[in-house]
């Protein structure tokens, strides 16, 4: 039986990799959104500070030079393709690239593992539009579900949590609270999907593996950017190491769940801003690392792959969740992940 899809496409927020791609990709990353101009002013600070260059582009190298052999290994070999929302190599250039060499049908593995409008919806919304601006030859392109709880995402994400907790002292791990945290949006955003839900699943999963009580750990959000004066999820990351204080914690590992690469915004306000509040407060802090290229996450996007290959070419396949939440769709419903300005999708688009 024919592969029902003939590429595959890496989907990516994408990042600056110099001092002068930084205002301009903030502006990208901001447009239409209601973020003061003072916060991005302070965000290109963050980037700066670092050389003006994130690492998220290279990590997505990283990435794709471990995923390629892999996906061999299982027999998949399809053409990998590389697409950003924010900075390229950009979803228009891609997607005119793939229009160049005859790509038809393209399946996509979008860099987030949980729904919410910026984590899920945004990206499809992106993709049509690249697909719209290469015009009427352009590749369909169905999106790979999200894996907040698939189980190698879980091992993947335990093993990294468990490296972490194993650096701090042998006396102090038994009393060691857990912050799993993960990018804020705006309330008016999470009220309509399952972004909190997810994180919070994800992250009960990883502590029951690691058999960490209910009372050690918490759902932790950090980096937000909108309005002073618009509700987002709480509590915010420095806020929750101030009430570890008052609580008498000494020790705390902050695993950042919501992120899949140490990218800025894990350098600057993890490994910067609560490192020093934490040193502040006589607090040992260590982070945890993100799932990056861990073996198993690897194994992850190829078994998603398989799996949505297996379901187009009408295969019997294990679709591989663990935990109470429901699986995952592979078809988002058309009111999924709304938010204010989101743009109506073509029926037809996948997860």
């Amino acid at each position: 039986m024919p592969v029902p899809y003939d590429a595959l496409l890496i989907v990516g927020f994408g990042g600056p990799e110099g001092p002068d791609e930084v205002m301009p990709f903030l502006e990208n990353v901001t447009r239409g959104k209601p973020v003061p101009r003072e916060r991005l002013l302070e965000v290109a600070e963050h980037y700066q500070s670092f050389g003006g260059v994130s690492p998220i582009n290279q990590q997505v190298r990283d990435l794709i030079h471990v995923l390629r052999p892999a996906l061999i290994r299982r027999g998949i070999d399809l053409p990998i393709f590389w697409g950003n929302r924010n900075w390229h190599p950009l979803l228009t250039e891609t997607i005119q690239a793939m229009v160049e060499v005859k790509h038809q049908r393209v399946l996509a593995f979008v860099l987030a593992g949980f729904s919410s409008y910026s984590s899920c919806r945004q990206y499809r919304e992106n993709i049509e539009a690249a697909r719209q601006a290469a015009g009427p030859t352009a590749p369909a392109i169905d999106k790979v579900r999200v894996f907040f709880n698939h189980p190698d995402f879980i091992e993947a994400t335990t093993d990294r949590v468990a490296n972490a907790i194993a650096r701090l002292s042998i006396e102090g791990r038994e009393a060691a609270h857990i912050a799993f945290t993960a990018h804020s949006i705006p309330m008016l955003m999470a009220d309509n999907c399952k972004y909190a839900a997810q994180l919070t699943e994800t992250a009960r999963l990883v502590a029951e593996k690691l058999e960490i009580p209910a009372d050690r750990w918490q759902v932790i959000y950090q980096s937000r950017s909108g309005r002073p004066t618009d509700p987002w999820l709480e509590p915010d990351i420095l806020d929750y190491l101030r009430v570890l204080k008052e609580q008498s914690v000494s020790q705390v590992v902050i695993a950042p769940i919501g992120f899949l690469s140490d990218h800025i915004e894990v350098l600057y306000d993890l490994d910067d801003a609560a490192a020093k509040l934490s040193q502040e407060l006589g607090l040992t802090m260590v982070r945890a690392g993100t799932v990056g290229t861990h073996p198993k996450f690897v194994e992850m996007i190829v078994d998603l792959i398989a799996e949505r290959l297996a379901t187009e070419s009408g295969s019997a396949c294990e679709r591989r969740t663990v935990g109470v939440c429901e699986p995952n769709h592979d078809v988002c419903p058309e009111n999924c992940c709304l938010y204010p300005i989101s743009r109506p999708l073509p029926a037809s688009r996948r997860a």
